[in-house]
């Protein structure tokens, strides 16, 4: 090769590495991340109790360096949130990043000190990777929120609220503008109000439930939500009766469990062998039952928003009360206790097969095999109350037929949880059994319920 040649090649192979070397050098001095981008997106319109918010950044470029979410307001600014990361090098298009980060946050008179009334703004700040001669600033997103710290009003109207452990009752109140959700609270149990019709002054009303195991009537309490979680509260009972229930032993045989866990395990999809009768039987009897009891309280939830019924309720006709109202259960097997439940309706019993009837009028919701009460039928009366009737051994009527008051709906039988032929029939308050006796009394329709309510319903107690 002559020696032109090779200086021609030495030549090109020196500009190369000089435009390699280059590019390496621009790379390390000048490639920063790209500008991230950032989305904040609050769970409410503004921020009063408790608001979470949640950030969003992303920089897919050389990753994210470093983020910060902060409060301000007025003259003080506090940092909720900080990160930093690990970005890829200037010269790496691949390789382990942190390309998107969620940050949530929760901001509020909860978890903010000395909150005030008025605006403030989050903000939210990412910063790219930079190199050893250039440090890019942040990129930054504001969000004002409006700060709204008091709760709604809520008026009561209705007086002379006297309610009995494990019964019922209606209270009529007014709430201020800013609520969008209010009703009654006892502990974890909800009961929305509703529209009082005929009212033109916002008037409201919540049909509510007493839990049978309520020890503190101050638990009992009216509700009002505003769209920012700023929640007040009224108590408004002004008597509470203490009601004992019984207790009784249920002696669980094998022959008992042969007869009625293969059925109920049968008819219920999903079931699954739990190994053994007894194991079986104690599943039915707790987890089956929570279930059945929750799809209840779905069923109240899709109630019709009118009183379908303006009569006292009726018991079975011709019937030995065979089991009360909350009736605390202790299950022996064998000498041991195996289970301990409450019985949330009564039992009722006079010939085998007997005719039951519609307590009252209403739309059936529910005809159908349901789980621990066998075949059932459930009537939707409006406004969350119901009425069940369990362990039929017929079904005469189809869901989404409406029933007249007295309608035979099918006939007593022992399917399900049943020991022998009888109806288990129970009340239900927005899903939450309670005492019939009440709704059996006209007298108490009259004064407990239907005084409260006036001229807006047409009772005839």
């Amino acid at each position: 090769m002559r020696s032109e040649d090779r200086r021609g090649r030495g030549k090109r192979w020196l500009w190369l590495t000089i435009l390699v070397v280059g590019a390496a050098g621009a790379l390390l001095t000048f490639r920063v991340g790209g500008r991230p981008s950032i989305q904040i997106e609050p769970a409410m319109p503004g921020i009063g109790r408790r608001t979470p918010i949640v950030v969003q950044m992303t920089e897919p470029g050389r990753g994210l360096a470093r983020v910060r979410v902060e409060f301000v307001q007025g003259d003080r600014t506090e940092i909720l949130a900080e990160k930093e990361f690990e970005t890829r090098a200037a010269w790496k298009f691949w390789g382990p990043a942190t390309e998107h980060d969620s940050i949530e946050v929760e901001v509020g008179s909860e978890t903010i000190e000395r909150l005030e009334t008025g605006e403030a703004l989050i903000r939210a700040s990412a910063w790219p990777a930079g190199t050893w001669l250039r440090h890019p600033g942040a990129e930054v997103r504001e969000l004002v929120l409006p700060v709204r710290l008091t709760p709604p009003a809520i008026m009561l109207r209705s007086r002379q609220h006297y309610v009995a452990q494990g019964g019922a009752g209606v209270v009529v109140y007014a709430v201020g503008a800013t609520a969008v959700e209010d009703g009654v609270r006892v502990g974890d149990w909800w009961f929305p109000g509703f529209d009082l019709p005929g009212s033109a002054d916002g008037g409201r009303f919540a049909l509510f439930a007493v839990p049978f195991d309520l020890e503190d009537p101050n638990q009992l309490l009216l509700e009002a939500t505003d769209d920012v979680g700023n929640t007040g509260t009224v108590g408004f009972v002004d008597q509470y009766f203490p009601k004992p229930f019984k207790r009784d032993t249920i002696e669980v045989s094998d022959r008992f469990m042969e007869r009625v866990v293969p059925a109920i395990m049968g008819n219920t999809p999903g079931a699954e062998d739990q190994g053994s009768l007894l194991d079986n039987y104690l599943w039915v009897n707790r987890e089956l039952r929570k279930r059945n009891a929750a799809e209840i309280i779905g069923l109240a939830e899709k109630s019709s928003r009118e009183f379908l019924w303006d009569r006292p309720f009726v018991p079975m006709s011709n019937a030995q009360v065979m089991s009360s109202f909350a009736d605390r259960r202790t299950y022996v097997y064998q000498g041991r206790e195996v289970d301990q439940q409450d019985h949330l309706g009564f039992d009722l019993a006079s010939v085998r097969h007997a005719d039951i009837e519609a307590s009252n009028s209403g739309k059936v919701v529910l005809a159908r095999y349901f789980g621990i009460y066998g075949n059932a039928v459930v009537l939707d009366h409006g406004y969350g109350l119901m009425s069940l009737y369990g362990h039929l051994s017929s079904i005469s009527v189809e869901e989404g037929q409406w029933v007249e008051r007295g309608q035979v709906v099918g006939r007593s039988g022992e399917t399900g949880l049943a020991g022998g032929d009888h109806l288990h029939f129970t009340l239900l308050v927005g899903g939450r059994p309670v005492s019939p006796v009440e709704w059996w009394d006209g007298a108490w329709i009259r004064d407990r319920f239907a005084a409260k309510l006036e001229s807006a319903f047409d009772f005839n107690p």
